[in-house]
């Protein structure tokens, strides 16, 4: 700590200089953008900055326009706030050399795990080569145990029945009361989540809606080290030096999450010493399973199961939550899951298992729709080890920064055809009524490579478990008048929520 201070002591003229340069740059470059309407990307001494500063929720919208006119990628040149260069691509083959041919070359590096510190140095989310081969062998060894098979059907039955149905039939009888669908998804994958890792259904879908100070803290880490990305590393050292901005809640929430962790290794080392058994993560570390090996360190733990929660809680609440706002604007694609939903399921089924569910062929094809458009991590940054050349003759160093933009790749009508914007289902479907492959390195949302993603059918099975149970039962209407924006975050999820009403279909 008091190494960190002297260290924050001596750079801070530095910091001071860069932050009024930042501001008077910015507050001239309003002036000069209001009267000119130029697009200011590779300004030479705050490069993108102004951009995302003035378009800073319609970023991706921006940065797709940019990409379509230079055929899916383009280079910004380091400014001189900026720590290096900046390559934007949505070219697949470009995504295909990085995260696979050539993968070995491509790391998160550094910065990464100095913007994303909150996850520590050694967990899945954060580490590379060794570190995260360690970790993956310990997440897949996990997912694929029998023992993780035989309980998966029972944590998904025990969230819907102990959780979301008895939640909407509140809803229901208050006569179509407003609920945040986003909320509501958001508490059902926290208790998901905690069956997982934990053993244990905290319950946080209740009646009541009881406040969950962990998903708050999360979700508050993740836009401020999203926002780290946009300003140069001085201007955010010293706002965590300041204790102001995104770093002061940032600083709150590493606090928050720290002492939920805490809590939860205490309470089930307490529940191991008088053998109380089960098969869940937290267990799995804690008695040196065969699965994760000699017990690691608390911190180790810790930094584990903050990015299992980001991995299975707040990626699933954006599918699902933007999910149901694009059947609200497609009708008919909600009558097509209805019909499939009621032809599959038993009559007075309310939750549904998972061989009825992998049925459900045009429902799945409308979630793979889903995560095309707005996929959970819309942009992936990777940095060279040495110099490359990519397919798209662009060439890169370790000075350089790679950014893969998910989302304008679904938006390159040379990837996607003439219809990439629209909500079409049916892209997804071959003629023998199969779900189309498609290859990773275009239908990036599960990562690509040796990283791609181990709870791929998990994912799945939940969030077709979750729609199936609602679109059975319930008639779910997102209020027309409520603003949809994306949030500027690690995750894509959405602003201001999503409001809706729920009444009961079979009255």
């Amino acid at each position: 700590m008091i190494a960190t201070m002297i260290e924050s002591v001596a750079n801070l003229p530095c910091m001071i200089l860069a932050t009024i340069t930042l501001l008077i740059s910015l507050l001239f470059l309003h002036y000069y953008t209001k009267h000119n309407k130029v697009v200011l990307w590779n300004l030479p001494l705050v490069g993108l900055l102004p951009e995302v500063f003035f378009n800073f929720h319609g970023l991706q919208n921006k940065v797709t326009q940019l990409l379509e006119e230079k055929k899916g990628t383009f280079f910004l040149k380091g400014a001189l706030l900026a720590q290096s260069d900046i390559l934007i691509t949505s070219d697949p083959a470009n995504v295909h050399h990085i995260m696979s041919s050539n993968f070995s070359n491509y790391v998160k590096g550094s910065n990464w795990r100095k913007r994303f510190d909150i996850f520590g140095d050694d967990s899945i989310f954060n580490a590379d080569s060794q570190v995260w081969q360690h970790n993956r062998k310990i997440a897949r060894g996990f997912f694929s145990h029998h023992q993780f098979h035989q309980l998966l059907n029972k944590i998904v039955q025990d969230t819907m029945a102990k959780g979301l149905i008895p939640v909407l039939d509140y809803i229901v009888s208050g006569q179509s009361l407003v609920v945040d669908l986003q909320d509501l998804f958001k508490r059902l994958m926290f208790d998901f989540a905690s069956l997982i890792v934990f053993g244990s259904n905290p319950n946080f879908l209740s009646i009541g809606f009881p406040e969950n100070v962990f998903t708050k803290a999360l979700d508050e880490a993740c836009e401020a080290t999203c926002a780290r990305h946009f300003v140069p590393d001085s201007f955010w050292r010293l706002q965590r030096w300041l204790v102001i901005g995104k770093e002061r809640k940032l600083s709150e929430s590493w606090k928050t999450i720290d002492r939920f962790c805490a809590d939860h290794i205490a309470i089930k080392r307490k529940k191991l010493a008088t053998n109380e058994d089960g098969f869940d993560v937290l267990n799995c570390y804690l008695t040196g399973h065969e699965i994760t090996g000699p017990t690691p360190t608390d911190k180790i733990i810790r930094d584990n199961i903050t990015a299992a929660f980001l991995a299975i809680g707040s990626t699933t609440t954006s599918t699902l939550s933007w999910f149901f706002w694009l059947v609200s604007k497609n009708p008919l694609v909600e009558i097509k899951i209805r019909q499939e939903v009621d032809k599959n399921l038993p009559e007075n089924k309310v939750c549904p298992m998972q061989e009825e569910l992998s049925k459900l062929v045009y429902l799945h094809a409308a979630l793979c729709e889903t995560l095309r458009l707005f996929p959970p991590v819309p942009s992936q940054l990777r940095v060279p080890i040495q110099t490359d050349s990519l397919p798209s003759g662009d060439h890169v160093n370790e000075n350089t920064n790679v950014m893969i933009s998910l989302y304008a790749m679904a938006r390159m009508v040379s990837v996607w055809g003439e219809d990439c914007c629209e909500f079409k289902p049916e892209r997804w479907i071959t003629e023998d009524g199969r779900i189309k492959h498609e290859p990773a390195h275009k239908f990036f949302s599960f990562n690509a490579g040796p990283r791609i993603c181990i709870g791929k059918d998990i994912a799945f099975t939940m969030m077709k478990g979750v729609v199936a149970t609602m679109m059975r039962n319930y008639n779910v209407r997102v209020v027309e008048s409520h603003p949809v924006v994306p949030n500027l975050s690690t995750v894509f999820s959405m602003k201001h929520g999503l409001m809706a009403t729920v009444t009961n279909r079979w009255n």
